[in-house]
């Protein structure tokens, strides 16, 4: 495929934009997917290309959470091998289930999780914490499940990390939001290679779509650890929201 000068001038700066909104609360990929299609790539390259240039974006985040202490080798390791198989497992169940079905669920579940972070007035208040074993037995489901989510659908895959980490496995919001990170990095690596192998992946494009993500990873990931809670709600708001018009407008 024949790259023009409208296919940087679309993605890049939007590239930029999600990756701000990604480092702060996942779902970077409402923003860059759409942008892909918007510049007229095909759908398998659009996907092939977005995965390695948000990959490259997540991984700055991960590397500045990493140097800050937010991320746990243990949980760390439980959540990528989990994640991992939980996306084969959601790939392969994309081949049995209707994407129309899954978005009719997600219409039904979108204000329940909306509600919940309107719901919760600070999304980092302290919770009993649990011991580390305990701790990892409940990272293995949410793995699983979310790493299955990105593996059947993924938009949004970062949000859903965070809430659920945050708040079924009792992490601080730091930790999660590494923790998240870290696995989403894993699903990214994982789907990449399958596109890569088959030739969708644009490797220029995807690598000047990452510089730009890179750049709004680091100022995402300097944004949170100023901001932490009070930045990341109204943004995990915005990208519901975001995900439920898109998700309701396909079913029209």
């Amino acid at each position: 495929m024949l790259l023009e000068i409208r296919h940087f001038l679309i993605i890049c700066p939007l590239a930029f934009v999600a990756g701000i909104i990604d480092a702060i609360a996942g779902g970077g990929g409402l923003i860059t997917l759409p942008a892909y299609m918007l510049a007229g790539l095909p759908p398998h390259f659009a996907i092939g290309t977005n995965k390695l240039g948000a990959g490259l974006g997540t991984a700055v985040a991960l590397g500045r959470y990493m140097k800050d202490g937010y991320v746990k080798k243990k949980q760390a390791c439980v959540c990528i091998v989990c994640a991992l198989a939980g996306s084969a497992a959601g790939a392969g169940l994309g081949f049995l289930v209707k994407d129309e079905i899954f978005e009719v669920i997600m219409v039904l579940v979108l204000p329940v999780v909306a509600f919940y972070v309107l719901k919760e007035k600070n999304l980092d208040k302290e919770r009993e914490a649990y011991t580390m074993k305990r701790t990892i037995c409940l990272c293995i489901p949410v793995a699983f499940g979310v790493g299955g989510y990105d593996g059947f659908y993924g938009a949004g895959t970062g949000t859903f990390f965070l809430l659920l980490l945050t708040g079924v496995v009792h992490m601080k919001l730091r930790e999660a939001n590494g923790m998240a990170k870290v696995s989403n990095l894993a699903t990214n690596i994982a789907a990449f290679s399958v596109y890569l192998i088959n030739g969708r992946v644009l490797w220029t494009l995807g690598l000047a779509a990452g510089v730009f993500g890179i750049a709004g990873n680091y100022i995402g990931a300097t944004a949170f650890e100023k901001g932490g809670s009070r930045i990341v709600k109204p943004v995990m708001l915005i990208v519901l929201t975001a995900f439920f018009l898109k998700v309701f407008s396909s079913l029209l």
